[in-house]
């Protein structure tokens, strides 16, 4: 079919359409057809297919400096949008339309149902049958100076995502923003632990959790020795200053802890220092291609009841992530949520293995490219995008045979 390609690469054979791998044991090679998706091609190539990428950059989701007082990087850097037709040509829109918004529409006042799926008891399990409950939160800080920009559209983003890629229900999903005029729904830390056990309340087998946060984040001297670099990594609610943060080991009791058996929870966390931010037992080596241990010297239980976590994070622990400008300039997103997005909808279900590689190679392109950077995002990041999303676990699994379905 036209537009299928076989890409070969280190690994072995994949198609350009569904990323679906297969095997070729002769060199007498005419039309292929793929198992997956049924597409025939007798085109080949040894180049990775395009995926989706970064247009441009701003500033880091925090400084370069961390601990208890550390202060988030500063103002965000807008930088011109110069790569977009290199990168999405299939997906450049009119600067006329909302950049903001992509398949289900959303209400300019609000991204809750009426009632909230808070207070609603729409989201129980009233037929019997597995729930999908989402959590997302995007924090802005607008009272602050070192305020956000891109977070409600990174929201937006992955809530879009879930009810058109993942049939998600509305009712089902708890936004938290400062643009909700309810103030139970403000993300402030109070607001945040309750959720957090809103979403994992009543949950039992075939349930599908996903928690997402797009905001700040910090890291702190780890005082009962559980971690293996010595700091614990947190998330900053909007009030975290005069509240404080909320830390990883708190996550991991509130959602992690408590999962039952056949239950799965998806974190997908876009904000500085966030790699193990749900303290999950398992981290996958991209070098190595194989899972490394993350368990806590001190011997505490960091595990579920029986159920699944895992994690995506923006970057290490040691690291920044960055915001992009996508498609005109103007609108900011998390480069994580931005690039996972796009991915999935060209590319449905892929395997977190083949999820993470794209996302890597995006952000290599990017930096292979230099394009549209500024003088002062070259400066902060020495001149290339330094995060590299990290994948964490409960449990190994084959990361290139299970498939990314929420």
């Amino acid at each position: 079919m036209s537009g299928t390609t076989i890409v070969r690469d280190t690994r072995g054979y994949y198609c350009s359409q569904c990323r679906q791998r297969f095997s070729i044991t002769t060199n007498n090679i005419g039309e292929i057809k793929c198992q997956s998706c049924q597409r025939v091609s007798s085109k080949f190539s040894s180049s990775p297919s395009p995926s989706p990428s970064l247009s441009a950059h701003s500033s880091p989701r925090l400084s370069p400096n961390s601990g208890p007082n550390a202060s988030p990087g500063s103002g965000r850097v807008l930088c011109i949008d110069q790569c977009k037709n290199k990168f999405f040509p299939h997906l450049h829109r009119n600067s006329r339309s909302n950049p903001e918004i992509t398949g289900s529409k959303l209400s300019s006042s609000t991204l809750n149902t009426n009632p909230s799926a808070l207070s609603s008891s729409s989201s129980s399990h009233r037929s019997g049958q597995p729930r999908k409950r989402a959590l997302l939160i995007g924090v802005t800080y607008k009272q602050w100076k070192y305020r956000l920009k891109g977070t409600v559209n990174d929201v937006k983003r992955i809530r879009n995502m879930l009810i058109d890629q993942f049939a998600f229900q509305k009712e089902n999903i708890l936004v938290l923003t400062e643009e909700e005029i309810d103030k139970e729904l403000s993300p402030t830390k109070k607001n945040i632990q309750s959720s957090l056990k809103w979403l994992v309340e009543n949950c039992r087998d075939g349930d599908s959790l996903v928690f997402y946060f797009s905001g700040h984040g910090l890291r702190q001297p780890d005082f009962d020795k559980d971690e293996r670099d010595g700091f614990d990594e947190t998330i900053c609610p909007v009030d975290f200053l005069e509240e404080g943060m909320i830390l990883d080991n708190d996550i991991n009791s509130v959602i992690v802890q408590p999962l039952p058996k056949g239950v799965t929870l998806h974190a997908i966390v876009d904000a500085c220092h966030s790699g193990t931010i749900l303290d999950l037992v398992h981290v996958y080596d991209k070098v190595k291609r194989k899972w490394m241990d993350n368990s806590p010297p001190n011997g505490s239980w960091k595990h579920t009841n029986g159920g699944l976590a895992i994690s995506i994070s923006a970057c290490e622990d040691d690291q920044m992530a960055a915001d992009t400008t996508a498609f005109n300039g103007k609108e900011m997103n998390g480069a994580l949520t931005y690039i996972l997005v796009e991915i999935v909808k060209k590319h449905p279900g892929p395997t977190y293995g083949d999820l993470i590689d794209m996302i890597h190679e995006t952000i290599d392109k990017v930096n292979n490219s230099g394009c549209g950077l500024s003088k002062v995002v070259r400066t902060m990041f020495n001149s290339k995008l330094l995060q590299k999303p990290l994948l964490s676990a409960s449990e190994e699994f084959d990361v290139y045979k299970k498939h990314f379905i929420l």
